[in-house]
């Protein structure tokens, strides 16, 4: 990447962030911003989150 290309870039970015309000530039960090959970731990959290609910709702079905 040369400088020039360099320095377009930073304007664009520079533009786009002048142009675009607030509240939407947040939403879309939000949007972007995972779970610590998954950040931490994968999917593990998840596949065990799923495990006992089902778990669950067939120990309910099994009771009635």
């Amino acid at each position: 990447m040369s400088f020039r290309e360099w320095i377009q870039f930073l304007l664009q970015r520079m533009i786009w962030y002048m142009e675009t309000p607030r509240s939407e530039r947040k939403e879309l960090k939000q949007m972007r911003k995972e779970p610590w959970s998954v950040k931490w731990f994968g999917m593990i959290p998840f596949s065990m989150r799923m495990y006992m609910d089902k778990q669950r709702s067939r120990l309910r079905r099994e009771n009635e």
